[in-house]
């Protein structure tokens, strides 16, 4: 599924850094000692797009190692000979994902295992409720107004965790949101199915804890910063229903 994308993200890559007319110069006999880090425009730009590649990569899972690849990018723009053909390249991006594929499939195979054995374990604890899909909750508070509908749009605070505790997103830092720190909203239905079932249990004014099986979240694709069949720990305040 991701070789399309990895090797568009590797041909953007280096055409960038190709279609533009560089044609590096021999190297001075001696050269002017390098500009301290970050000085000049041209090391503050040159930063700031290795820091929106870095993203990019990032944004993909990419597994790499920096410094190879500013290796890669140097043999480019210095005009020296790349230690890589074009044919060494798409080989090793294929040999790459074969890779990554088995390493994601045994992630996914340990993740579904480990989040079974924790709903199977957590269901057994004092207020956890279990519906029908597999979704598990917990109230920490119950509200007083109106519960959302599917054409409801809805105002929340929220954090969300792995099921070893990992913080992987949130709309507050603190043990509890800040004056200063606003919440999110959206459509009821613009969100993973675990949530849009489990905020229909909630009255506004309410706070509830959502464990959500991965087959009602990501699933066994996941998504950037959430590995495949991962099981999720929500806690949700719902401050607030719009319509």
């Amino acid at each position: 599924m991701r070789q399309p994308i990895i090797i568009c993200l590797l041909a953007m890559t280096l055409t960038f850094f190709t279609a533009r007319p560089v044609r590096a110069q021999a190297a001075p006999a001696q050269e002017k000692p390098a500009a301290t880090e970050l000085e000049t425009v041209k090391d503050r730009f040159s930063y700031a797009l290795g820091l929106n590649l870095g993203r990019q990569f990032q944004q993909q899972g990419l597994d790499i190692n920096p410094a190879v690849v500013a290796r890669g990018i140097a043999a480019i723009l210095e005009g020296t000979e790349p230690e890589l053909t074009e044919e060494d390249i798409q080989a090793v991006v294929r040999a790459y994902e074969q890779e990554q594929a088995a390493k994601r499939e045994q992630a996914a195979k340990k993740n579904k295992e480990d989040g079974e054995a924790y709903l199977t374990a957590n269901a057994k604890k004092d207020g956890v409720k279990t519906t029908r899909t597999g979704l598990q909750y917990l109230v920490l508070k119950e509200g007083t107004g109106k519960s959302p509908t599917t054409d409801s749009e809805v105002v929340v605070h929220y954090r969300g965790k792995f099921i070893d505790g990992k913080v992987f997103d949130q709309s507050y830092e603190g043990d509890a949101p800040t004056a200063d720190e606003e919440p999110i909203s959206f459509g009821v239905t613009q969100v993973i199915s675990g949530w849009t079932e489990g905020l229909q249990l909630m009255k506004a004014g309410a706070k509830y804890r959502f464990f959500i099986p991965s087959g009602i979240a990501y699933g066994p694709m996941g998504r950037p910063g959430i590995p495949p069949n991962s099981t999720l720990v929500f806690d949700v305040e719902l401050m607030k229903v719009v319509n």
